[in-house]
């Protein structure tokens, strides 16, 4: 990803989880920087941010009939650099996508 325009940059960590049981089958995800889509794989992503201001970052699955599985957030600067996006099991549910507990 190219790096952000002006100012200071951090890598965050992003876990995109698919439950085990999931009624939805080949659908990657996509995740939403700043307003840019780019598909990505399930696992561990690494990405490159702004440091110094509040990035917004959207997550959804798209099963080339609908979307689902949308899950928002701002991560701000004080925030960690590790955030977790949980799928739904089911192809018309919301997703969750939040910072990561060092559990």
């Amino acid at each position: 990803m190219a790096e952000p325009a002006g100012g200071a940059t951090r890598r965050i960590e992003l876990r995109l989880h698919k439950p085990w049981f999931a009624l939805y089958a080949g659908v990657r995800p996509t995740l939403v920087i700043e307003g840019r889509g780019q598909p990505v794989q399930w696992g561990v992503g690494t990405w490159q941010v702004a440091a110094d201001r509040p990035v917004n970052l959207g997550i959804f699955l798209f099963n080339r009939v609908w979307r689902f599985g949308q899950a928002e957030f701002t991560l701000r600067p004080e925030h960690s650099s590790a955030l977790l996006y949980r799928a739904p099991a089911l192809p018309f549910r919301h997703g969750r996508l939040q910072l990561k507990s060092d559990d």
